[in-house]
C-alpha cells in the first residue's frame, strides 16, 4: 500500500495503549492518513465516549477499558451501534492486547506508572514499542532494556526529545540496541526543555499557581499530569532518567538546555565537535509518524517548519532553584537503584493532589524531596521489587500531601 507521499509503508497491526489521551488521539490521526495501517485494539481508562467514536472509526477486534463501569457502557452501546468490536477489562486484558501473536506494533502512550506492565509485555513479546510512556523506563528500566534485547524487541521513543535524539544517531546507534555510543563518536545528548508557563514567573507567585494555569503550556496541546510536569520540570526529569536508560548513557553524558521555542527538540553533539539537531513544528504527530513509519518517512499532517518566520531561537542553562523536580530527577538517574521509580510514584501521587487542590504547586517538589529521603531499598532486581517500592513510596508521599494539606 503506498503513503500519500509515493513512499511505500508495509501493513502494520497496531494496538494503542492509551487511544483515548493526547498521543493516543494523535496516533489515530496518523494511523487515519495511511490505509496500510490496521488497528488491533484500542485501550482506555473510563473515557468510553470517545472509545466508542474511535471503535466505530477503526473498527478495532478488542477493546480494553481499565475501568469496569466504562467497560459495561461500551459494550452496549457498541451492540447497539452493531459493531463486532469486543470488549474486555483489566490489567491482564492490557497485557493480553500488547503482547497479542497477531500485533506487530504497539503504540504505549498509558499515562504514568499504570502503562508500565503492558509496555512491558509488548517488549516481552518482541513487538515494535513505540514508547511515549517514560515511567516504563523510569521505573524498570534495564529490566525494560533487557527484555526488549533478549525479544528481539524494537523500541523507537516517542517523546519529542527522545525521539529527536534518536533521528540524530548514527546508524548503529539506530539499529544495535546497547550500542556503545561513545564508540561510534557520541560525546553527549542534550534534551531541550521549553520551561512551560512559569519559565519567567516571579517565584513568589509559585506557591498559589492552579492547576489552570500549570495546564496551559505555551507550546505543546498534553494532558493534565504531563502539562503539569512540564510546569515543575519533573518531565524532563524523568526524561533524563529515561535518556540514560533508553541509549545506555551515563547522566555525565545527558544535559539539559532550556529552549523556550520547542522548535529544536533536541540535539547529540559529537567528539568531533559537530552538533546535530532534530528541528520541527512542535506537533506530536511528527514523532508518531517517524515512529510508525522508520526508517521510512511518511506524511504526518503536521505543519511544515518556515524558519523564516520562526521566533530567534534562544538557549539558557536551566535554573535548579526555580525547578526543584528537574534537579530531584538528575540526582534519581545519578543515583540509580530505587530513586527512579520513588520519584515517579512520588511525583504521580503530588501532582495528583496538586490538581484536585489538596496541595500547593511549590509543594509538589517538596513531597518528592522528602518521600526520596524515607525510602530505602536494595537494587531493585525483579519486578515484584520495583513495583513494591512503588506501593511503599506511593504511600509515603500520600501521608506527606496529608501534611502538606
Amino acid at each position: 500500500m503506498a503513503a500519500e507521499n509515493g513512499v511505500p509503508l508495509p501493513v502494520q497491526s497496531l494496538t494503542v495503549l492509551g487511544s483515548t489521551g493526547s498521543i493516543g488521539v494523535n496516533t489515530l490521526d496518523v494511523v487515519a492518513r495511511h490505509p496500510s495501517l490496521k488497528i488491533y485494539a484500542l485501550t482506555a481508562g473510563s473515557n468510553d465516549g470517545l472509545m466508542l467514536e474511535q471503535c466505530l472509526a477503526f473498527s478495532p477486534q478488542v477493546a480494553v477499558m481499565a475501568d469496569a463501569a466504562a467497560a459495561e457502557r461500551l459494550q452496549v452501546a457498541l451492540a447497539d451501534a452493531g459493531c463486532q468490536t469486543r470488549v474486555e477489562q483489566g490489567e491482564d486484558a492490557l497485557a493480553a492486547v500488547a503482547a497479542a501473536e497477531s500485533v506487530d506494533t504497539v503504540m504505549a502512550a498509558i499515562v504514568g506508572a499504570a502503562g508500565t506492565l503492558p509496555a512491558l509485555a509488548a517488549a516481552r513479546a518482541g513487538k515494535k514499542v513505540l514508547l511515549a510512556n517514560k515511567e516504563a523506563l523510569v521505573m524498570t528500566g534495564e529490566l525494560f532494556m533487557r527484555a526488549a534485547r533478549e525479544s528481539g524487541a524494537t523500541v523507537l521513543p516517542i517523546d519529542s526529545e527522545h525521539n529527536a535524539i534518536f533521528q540524530c544517531l548514527p546508524p548503529n546507534g539506530q539499529t544495535e540496541p546497547g550500542c556503545d555510543l561513545r564508540s561510534q563518536g557520541v560525546r553527549r545528548v542534550v534534551l531541550t526543555a521549553s520551561g512551560g508557563p512559569f519559565l519567567h514567573a516571579d517565584p513568589q507567585t509559585l506557591a498559589s499557581v492552579t492547576p489552570a494555569q500549570a495546564c496551559n503550556h505555551p507550546n505543546w496541546s498534553m494532558g493534565r499530569k504531563i502539562s503539569v510536569d512540564s510546569a515543575t520540570m519533573m518531565n524532563k526529569g524523568l526524561e533524563y532518567i529515561e535518556a540514560c536508560y533508553l541509549f545506555d548513557l551515563q547522566p555525565s553524558q545527558v544535559d539539559v538546555v532550556i529552549h523556550p521555542q520547542s522548535i529544536v527538540h533536541s540535539m547529540v553533539e559529537y567528539h568531533d565537535g559537530s552538533v546535530l539537531a532534530q528541528m520541527g513544528s512542535p506537533d506530536m504527530r511528527v514523532p508518531i509518524a517517524h515512529a510508525l513509519a522508520w526508517p521510512q518517512r511518511v506524511d504526518s499532517g503536521a505543519s511544515f517548519l518556515d524558519l523564516a518566520s520562526s521566533p530567534d531561537l534562544q538557549f539558557y542553562q536551566p535554573d535548579l532553584e526555580r525547578f526543584p523536580c528537574l534537579a530531584l530527577g538528575i540526582e534519581a538517574a545519578r543515583q540509580g537503584g530505587y530513586m527512579p521509580a520513588t520519584l515517579n510514584a512520588a511525583n504521580e501521587v503530588a501532582v495528583a493532589a496538586f490538581l484536585d487542590g489538596r496541595l500547593r504547586f511549590t509543594d509538589i517538589a517538596t513531597v518528592v524531596s522528602e518521600t526520596l529521603a524515607r525510602i530505602t531499598c536494595t537494587e531493585p532486581l525483579s519486578l515484584a521489587m520495583i513495583q513494591q517500592v512503588d506501593k511503599e513510596a506511593r504511600a509515603v508521599a500520600t501521608g506527606l500531601v496529608s501534611k502538606h494539606a
